[in-house]
């Protein structure tokens, strides 16, 4: 029996419910907007329905919704759209390589100046941190909502009123909260960016841009947009100044059904759903004094849990589990910076349920790892 325990990578099972949408787009749909035909009307009008469900759950208008191909092309066309003319940059020290790559790659061609904030597990002192670094040129912060390695929640609402006072754009990942915490753009961010196949439930390669208009991200990629053909300019207004290419239609509509599969359940309600059952499994790991868990009394998580098997290297321990049929992800999770943070030589196991996880297994796994300990 296979046990999935990497959600926060790609949640694993996918609703019945759209599993049933992505088959039915592969029946029904072509391109949107390449065409005045049946066809091509049909799937306009799906891909638009399917940002009107996107925006209603965020808060944002439907022509602010740009369909992406996952959360890094997002950050990277928000990061280096909004960056495009120079300017100092802020970001986390607890940022996704999505983040990072990008920020340090501007930084080291020399296109912008580049600051990275400190991360605490108290609130106040990561935004102090982030309070000291604003200068009179910052043009924007990229601000990761939840660590994927750890599942810290930053205190984001506190960040985007620092950057609302001070005229900056803020860019808020949200890949690993997303389906998991109530995410609106009225929590004062200016650009959203989030995956479609984690939280939300959608099939992979999809991902979500979500704007509140105030800034102009300058296009990374121009091409066909469907509109303004005759012309050899990019268009400037959204959501085709975002979006050249054929859109990922099938994906669009994975992503639609997966924000109505979270709705009907509740955001909260999976909140709940999971953060026990990572209560449980840190309560059976605990008992065992070798075993260290990567969490602070003084911090608030999403359903992450991060770990390590003293004097074992993590794709060690993980790589056992996995013989036992247990999947989690080892490693440095693509996230520099965290790691570096932790102080995790090499890197640590992450454990992340999802709304179809059972606590009952957490406590199987727990046992296992207890087993790996005693050998």
């Amino acid at each position: 029996m296979i046990i999935n325990f990497d959600n926060s990578a790609t949640t694993f099972p996918k609703p019945t419910y759209v599993r049933k949408a992505v088959a039915s787009a592969v029946e029904k749909y072509g391109s949107s907007g390449r065409g005045g035909h049946y066809i091509a009307s049909e799937t306009s009008k799906a891909v638009y329905s399917a940002r009107e469900t996107v925006a209603d759950f965020f808060g944002a208008e439907p022509e602010n919704v740009v369909f992406t191909l996952n959360c890094t092309h997002a950050l990277n066309m928000a990061i280096q759209g909004i960056m495009s003319n120079g300017g100092h940059l802020i970001i986390s020290g607890m940022e996704h390589n999505s983040s990072a790559r990008p920020a340090v790659k501007l930084a080291h061609d020399k296109k912008i100046t580049l600051s990275v904030a400190p991360i605490y597990p108290e609130d106040e002192k990561t935004i102090d941190s982030f309070r000291r670094l604003i200068r009179n040129d910052t043009k924007a912060i990229v601000c990761t909502i939840a660590s994927n390695v750890t599942g810290q929640i930053l205190p984001y609402h506190e960040i985007a009123e620092l950057c609302r006072r001070n005229n900056i754009c803020f860019i808020a990942d949200g890949a690993q909260a997303c389906g998991i915490i109530n995410v609106k753009m009225s929590d004062g961010i200016n650009i959203l960016c989030t995956a479609g196949h984690k939280g939300l439930y959608g099939i992979t390669g999809t991902g979500l841009l979500i704007s509140d208009g105030k800034y102009k991200i300058n296009p990374i990629i121009q091409g066909g947009t469907g509109s303004s053909s005759q012309s050899l300019v990019q268009p400037d207004f959204l959501p085709e100044s975002l979006e050249s290419g054929t859109v990922g239609v099938i994906g669009i509509m994975s992503v639609k059904a997966g924000i109505e599969f979270v709705k009907n359940i509740g955001v909260d309600r999976i909140f709940r759903h999971e953060d026990n059952i990572c209560r449980r499994f840190i309560s059976e790991l605990r008992k065992n004094k070798n075993v260290t868990v990567y969490r602070s009394p003084s911090a608030e998580y999403v359903p992450i849990v991060s770990f390590n098997i003293n004097g074992m290297k993590s794709e060690t321990a993980a790589q056992i589990l996995a013989n036992q049929g247990y999947c989690l992800r080892a490693g440095f999770h693509c996230s520099a910076l965290a790691h570096s943070l932790l102080g995790t030589d090499t890197g640590t196991v992450r454990f992340s349920p999802s709304v179809f996880s059972r606590e009952a297994d957490s406590v199987l796994l727990a046992n296992a790892i207890s087993r790996i300990d005693k050998k």
